[in-house]
């Protein structure tokens, strides 16, 4: 697992956002694909905390509990005030908790490898993944914080978020999903920027990792 880590956390992001392309019945994707998403990217981030101390092994397996555990245990917890902001907020703090380990070993001086491309790929998808749960934690508080997303069903609020969110990370921005609140709009601006200022130090890192490898082949 340590030597394809950043293969499989790759695999398993694209997997939980876009697997919706293939799927048309949301009850079964909420109820079984959902699920089995948490349980394979419980499983690939095992690899990004290999070296980590015990007290982040610790915060990260707790994490990753949680995000299996919710959706499967979602049906049964319903009565709970507040379930999906909850569920939302826990699902973001787990993907900025893997964030902060892909940006460390980014960081890391070391040679331009096929490790360091991946963890730079599932450093972007987990900025679309951060985005999609703060911004379905805002959702779920005030429905008219977004302007034109589905709320007819959990899954499809989810696949929507996926899309706005990609926009936004993107750039793309084709306008048909808005933040309408004052919260939503700083928080959707914020990330925008927080997505730019990564592609150009992604950039930076990846000139000087491998521009250390050609002269140490020289």
């Amino acid at each position: 697992m340590r030597q394809y880590r950043y293969e499989l956390l790759l695999t398993a992001l694209i997997l939980h956002l876009y697997i919706g392309i293939f799927v048309f019945d949301l009850t079964f994707y909420q109820k079984i694909l959902w699920p089995i998403n948490m349980i394979v990217l419980g499983i690939a981030s095992i690899g990004i905390f290999l070296k980590a101390g015990k007290n982040r092994k610790m915060v990260k397996n707790t994490l990753a509990f949680a995000v299996i555990i919710l959706p499967i245990a979602l049906s049964t917890i319903a009565f709970v005030p507040h379930l999906m902001t909850i569920v939302s907020g826990v699902y973001a703090i787990f993907f900025i908790y893997i964030f902060i380990e892909v940006l460390k070993f980014l960081f890391k001086p070391s040679f331009g490898n096929m490790d360091v491309i991946s963890a730079a790929a599932c450093g972007f998808f987990l900025i679309i993944e951060i985005c999609t749960f703060l911004m379905q934690a805002i959702f779920y508080e005030d429905r008219t914080a977004l302007f034109n997303v589905s709320s007819s069903h959990n899954s499809s609020t989810f696949m929507d978020l996926v899309y706005f969110a990609s926009q936004t990370v993107t750039t793309v921005g084709f306008g048909d999903i808005v933040p309408a609140s004052h919260n939503a709009k700083l928080i959707v601006s914020l990330l925008g920027v927080l997505s730019q200022l990564y592609a150009v130090l992604l950039v930076g890192i990846l000139i000087g990792k491998f521009s250390s490898l050609h002269q140490s082949k020289e």
